[in-house]
């Protein structure tokens, strides 16, 4: 394993591929979230030909640790273990900036779903329950879908928490937009110099009439052997001066949304709550950049974040003020 003292900062771990670097990140997100910042699942956070995988660390003045094996997590809090996370989860927050970002253009709705849930998760007590509960509901009627003696009336009893929780998340997703919109526009505004506008629009799965939705879709679902309409078919409209972001949109640009999209999530968490900024996980992504985004993502971020940043090389390491810097070479960490 690997210990480390990460100071209040900017903390830059530098490092070739290989290395361990973004493990260190995804350390920090699993410990003070209980999820990683690169999957939707914990499971492939173990390394290969291992069982389990453990993580501890002290955070503003609480000692936090939390271990997983085989689906079965175990949390702890002072030394005490948990059996509901709410006090845990709200202590840290957290915002993962990396290359993949630019799938939140380019790639699929999931990705732009998974970039909601990892705010909401962290914002509203109401989102967790809902999102698990709908995706329990989900699962299980996607499950008859595709049984061949599947009956009507089964599958329709997954019709009421499929639609009691499907319809708290429409609308806290929704907010979600709300908070976001604003501030992922104005935050392109000031990585593209105004060049150009950039608009967010939530697209939802499903209509406020989710049940009327469900009942229309339903011989189309049938043939399918899918739900074919709710919140896990919502999506996220990204537009540039009213064009399709994804068509239309350069690299550069698509990069720029990508950043603006993420500096939104780290203002949106600053805006809400206890008003703490939150710490930021920056991987791997100043070589791609061109110093003009790179300044202006630098000069974007919360000034207060606690940040951990990685890279494997340093051309432009002047531009940047890291209070601690790490080299990762053979898997061993050493303080520059």
């Amino acid at each position: 394993g690997v210990s480390v003292d990460i100071g209040r900062g900017l903390n830059l771990f530098l490092g070739g591929n290989g290395e361990g670097k973004t493990t260190i990140l995804e350390g920090a997100c699993v410990l003070l979230r209980l999820q990683s910042q690169r999957s939707s699942s914990l499971a492939p956070v173990i390394q290969i030909g291992k069982k389990s995988f453990g993580v501890r660390g002290r955070f503003e003045e609480h000692d936090l640790e939390f271990r997983y094996r085989a689906l079965r997590r175990q949390v702890r809090f002072d030394g005490i273990e948990q059996r509901t996370l709410g006090e845990y989860l709200r202590l840290g927050r957290v915002v993962s900036l990396a290359n993949v970002d630019i799938d939140l253009v380019r790639g699929s709705s999931e990705a732009r779903r998974r970039y909601l849930d990892f705010l909401g998760l962290q914002i509203d007590n109401a989102y967790r329950p809902a999102l698990r509960a709908y995706e329990r509901a989900l699962r299980a009627r996607n499950a008859l879908l595709k049984s061949p003696t599947a009956r009507p009336r089964e599958v329709a009893a997954y019709n009421v928490p499929l639609i009691q929780q499907g319809q708290v998340l429409l609308r806290l997703r929704g907010e979600l937009i709300e908070l976001l919109a604003p501030l992922a526009a104005h935050a392109y505004e000031r990585i593209s110099a105004a060049r150009e506008k950039f608009t967010l629009r939530f697209v939802p799965g499903a209509s406020v009439d989710f049940e009327s939705d469900l009942e229309r879709s339903h011989r189309e679902s049938i043939r399918l052997r899918q739900t074919i309409v709710g919140p896990h078919r919502d999506d996220l409209e990204l537009r540039v001066d009213d064009f399709p972001a994804a068509q239309f949109a350069s690299e550069g640009q698509q990069r720029s949304i990508a950043l603006a999209m993420k500096i939104a999530q780290a203002e949106g968490l600053k805006k809400s709550g206890d008003k703490k900024a939150p710490l930021l996980l920056i991987d791997d992504i100043f070589g791609e950049l061109d110093p003009e985004r790179r300044n202006a993502l630098l000069d974007n971020l919360p000034a207060d974040s606690q940040k951990l940043v990685t890279a494997t090389a340093m051309p432009w390491r002047d531009e940047i003020i890291a209070d601690t810097i790490y080299e990762l070479r053979d898997r061993r960490l050493r303080k520059l």
